[in-house]
Parts: C-alpha cells; structure tokens; sequence
C-alpha cells in the first residue's frame, strides 16, 4: 500500500518538479496570448505613428487655418462693407426719422379727408316727388351695372314708348326711336361708370393704406399698382367721354332733320303759293 502511493508520488514528479499535461499548458499560453499583442499592438500605435495619419492631421491643419486665417478675413470684410451700406441707408438715403414722418403725413391726411371725400363720391341727391319718377332716380343712384333691365323698363315708363303705327309719321318714329335709344344708353353707360368709380375709390384707398404702412425701397411697386389704377381710370373717362359724344352727335342729326323737314315744308308751301297763282 505504501509502495503504491511513493509511486504515485514519483510519477507526478519531474526531477523535482510537477508535471503538467499538454493540455494544460496549451490552455495557459492562450489566456496570455492575446492581451500581450494588444498591449504591443496599442504601444506601437503610439510611440510610432503611420505617415498616413500625419497626413491626414496635416490635412486638417491645414484646412481650419485656411477658414480662420483667409476666409474668416474676407468673410470679416464683408460683414463691415454690409454694416457700412445699412448705416448708408437708414442714416443718408432713407432717415428712419422723414420715413416715420412720411407716414404719420399719410395717416393723417387719411383720417382728415377721406371720410369726406367718400361722401362727395357717393352723394345722393334725390329730387323727384311722383312714384314712377322717383324709381328711375333710384335706380340711377344705385351705382349697380345689374340695375340695367330695370332702368330700361322704368324709361319706358316715365317717357313713353314709340306710338303705334299709323298714329305717327314714319319719320317721327324713327327719330323718337333713335332718341330713346341714344338716352338709355347714356344713362346705362353712366350706370357701369358709377359702379366703376367704387371699384377704382376701393382701390386707391387700398394703395392709401399700404403707403402708409410701406417700407423704404416699396415706393416702385406702389407706383407701379398706381400707374394701373390710373389707366383703368382714363379706360372709364373715356367710355364716358365717347356716350357723351354719341349722343351730342344724336342731338345734332336730330336738329338737322328737324331743318330738313322745315325746308321740305317750306317747299311744299311755295309750290302750293305758284301753283295757286298760276290758276
């Protein structure tokens, strides 16, 4: 018993040292394997940098002393030339001070006169007494272009129609007709003119109200929303101008007619006076 256990005893010894299997060994040299070629790996990369990665820092370098120094010195430049043209501006060519003053003008003339003008524009000055005559005034005044069926109907009303035939010459009906028709285009014409004339007061007191409120470098586009309300009030002016010359023309040919019929009558009398004498 005690042979085998010195035995034992021998065998897990090597001239004095413990044996240890392949196993075991191969196991160990592992666990040390990796952590010592990190520690190498990680000493290199410090002690010894790559040339590529001097470069790249060199790269950079380069670049944010190129934004700081060059850049930034222009970009310096510009934002004091930028400074120098508002200082221009707010100080010389547009005053803060004549702008507001400008303004306050504005608002006060708008307060002051433009309830009055509204009323000089939109006056009413109803004169007629009867019924039927008192509709047609109405209805002029009534600045509203769908009112023209109604004005047509209404000048039948208050100044006749064409008598019948038979009832009148020929020539009569043709003048009354003419002359009828001259008036009531007229007074249409005058009608879609005051119905105009809102759209156009509407629009300057639009443009009223934005210069008030406009800004320094506005004053062209104003001008230019002007420029068109003022061409679409020479379009009316001139609708206007052109009813007025349609029915002095009516005026004259009817005079001229009313001549015409006045030397016929007056030849008709003196064939009558020769042709009595002769007998």
């Amino acid at each position: 018993m005690n042979i085998t256990e010195n035995q034992i005893k021998d065998e897990s010894l090597l001239n004095g040292v413990p044996y240890q299997s392949d196993h075991e060994s191969t196991r160990k040299s592992r666990r040390w394997k990796w952590p010592v070629t990190a520690m190498l790996a990680l000493v290199i990369a410090l002690v010894l940098p790559s040339r590529a990665q001097a470069g790249i820092f060199d790269i950079f370098g380069e670049l944010f002393g190129t934004i700081q120094n060059d850049m930034g010195a222009a970009l310096s430049q510009i934002n004091a030339l930028t400074q120098e043209m508002q200082q221009l501006h707010q100080q010389i060519v547009w005053p803060l001070a004549l702008v507001n003053q400008a303004r306050g003008f504005v608002s006060n003339s708008i307060n002051g006169y433009r309830g009055f003008m509204t009323q000089v524009f939109t006056l009413k000055s109803p004169s007629a007494t009867l019924a039927s005559p008192e509709q047609l005034e109405a209805i002029l005044h009534s600045r509203q272009s769908a009112q023209i069926p109604a004005l047509q109907a209404s000048f039948a009303a208050n100044y006749g129609t064409v008598p019948a035939v038979n009832t009148a010459s020929p020539q009569d009906r043709v003048m009354m007709d003419i002359d009828d028709a001259l008036g009531q285009q007229s007074l249409k014409t005058t009608l879609i003119a005051d119905q105009g004339q809102d759209v156009i007061l509407a629009t300057t007191n639009q443009m009223e109200n934005q210069v008030a409120l406009s800004t320094p470098g506005s004053a062209p586009f104003i001008t230019a929303q002007a420029q068109v309300a003022n061409l679409r009030c020479q379009a009316f002016m001139q609708k206007m101008l052109a009813a007025e010359l349609r029915q002095e023309a009516g005026r004259i040919a009817h005079d001229n007619v009313l001549v015409k019929r006045k030397s016929t009558a007056a030849g008709a009398i003196n064939s009558l006076i020769n042709g009595t004498l002769s007998r």
